[in-house]
């Protein structure tokens, strides 16, 4: 699928699949975790601090459990993945552009205004 229309596709059900309190104010903490640890694992790797580098990938293993766990309470989850790549593309799309996308666009706020839990 292209990134264009995945993208479009993920931001049309976010609303729908962040409703709940908990996973709203965990997705708050874990996605800039996340960000902060991928951007650290991006230089540690070009740096060779192999250190540095397993664990940021802890940290986005670590960040990445605790917002899957937090989807469960969910009312409606997000759709399935089709396969590991599109696994991939869509967590990668979710931290760094549909997540930020949410906050700012003022959509996160009144999730959390209308949460469920």
């Amino acid at each position: 699928m292209p990134l264009a229309q995945l993208v479009k596709r993920q931001w049309s059900a976010y609303a729908r699949t962040h409703r709940s309190r908990r996973n709203l104010l965990v997705h708050l903490a874990a996605v800039p975790a996340f960000v902060a640890a991928n951007t650290a694992l991006v230089a540690a790797v070009l740096l060779g601090m192999w250190i540095v580098a397993t664990l940021s990938l802890a940290v986005m293993a670590a960040s990445l459990a605790w917002q899957g766990r937090c989807h469960r309470g969910e009312p409606e989850r997000p759709e399935p993945f089709s396969g590991p790549a599109e696994a991939v593309v869509r967590i990668i799309l979710e931290q760094w552009v549909t997540f930020p996308r949410f906050v700012f666009s003022g959509g996160w706020t009144r999730a959390l205004r209308d949460a469920s839990q």
